[in-house]
């Protein structure tokens, strides 16, 4: 029976179910937190995720990946906390041994290609691809569309030997450049379509338009969906993050997106191939039967 790697434990690839192939439960200023304890409440820390991701899984998901890295504040044992009390998968990071001292072994290794391929970067990338020959792991790469860096980061791991199926390119939608997203695809790698809610970057309505076409040309078993959304987050002062972006929350993939794909004539076949066999394909490549 082929398995993947979650929080909790290994489960059968065929309890993922539906997957959001990009969200983060908590991110955290550790030097405010430390700097600042007056201001700390656990408990409200652990209690936000935990309501807002039961209000996703009542809306049929059954598993998300949280690719949170070093830096913006990953706890694994908090995040712990927080899947004690929802009924839902939560992939982290830590491929063979766990995430320090939990014993929690994720099933992604990620990294991060924004502007432009600098030497650390470069170095990064490599060692993820090392960690993936090394361990069959799939990984997931933040990419820049309005940069094209996700061609730069194709290029690096085709280097190293990774192969396409392997690689999961987030933020490919963040420009209109769907040409771009179609040389990606034709190279193989799966697309991360995130941050639907975020029109910073692009208004939600181009990106649905968008995805619409990419799938009338046929192109469903190479996209995986998300919101990228926190479940909590320090970075911004209260109620900021709802007056700057008010769409970017857990619910609008399937308050908004998931509608506007069915009125555009999209069939459930596509939406779960995105949804549920795609991120089930790539979660579980390469780890035995």
């Amino acid at each position: 029976m082929t398995t993947a790697e979650t929080l909790r434990r290994p489960v059968a690839a065929d309890a993922l179910k539906t997957v959001l192939m990009h969200e983060h439960v908590i991110f955290l200023d550790e030097e405010m937190r430390r700097n600042h304890p007056e201001l700390w409440d656990e408990g409200h820390v652990v209690a936000e995720p935990v309501e807002k991701l039961t209000g996703l899984a009542e809306r049929g998901v059954s598993t998300i990946v949280d690719p949170t890295v070093v830096g913006p504040g990953r706890d694994v044992t908090r995040v712990a906390r927080v899947n004690a009390h929802v009924d839902i998968n939560m992939f982290v990071k830590g491929l063979t041994e766990g995430v320090a001292d939990t014993g929690v072994r994720a099933g992604i290794a990620k990294c991060a290609l924004d502007e432009s391929l600098t030497p650390g970067v470069e170095r990064v990338i490599r060692a993820v691809a090392r960690a993936h020959l090394a361990t069959g792991a799939p990984t997931v790469v933040h990419t820049s569309a309005p940069h094209k860096t996700g061609l730069v980061a194709q290029d690096v791991f085709r280097s190293k030997g990774v192969d396409p199926d392997a690689r999961d390119l987030d933020h490919s939608g963040d420009a209109d450049e769907l040409d771009y997203v179609r040389t990606l695809i034709d190279q193989g790698s799966y697309m991360g379509m995130v941050r639907f809610g975020l029109g910073l970057y692009l208004p939600g309505e181009k990106r649905i338009a968008n995805l619409v076409r990419l799938l009338d040309e046929g192109l469903a078993d190479q996209l995986m969906l998300s919101d990228d959304a926190s479940c909590h987050s320090d970075w911004l002062p209260p109620r900021t993050r709802e007056q700057v972006a008010p769409s970017w929350h857990f619910a609008y993939l399937h308050q908004h997106v998931l509608p506007a794909l069915r009125r555009a004539g999209v069939g459930e076949e596509q939406i779960t191939t995105m949804f549920v066999d795609n991120p089930r394909r790539f979660l579980t490549r390469g780890r035995p039967s």
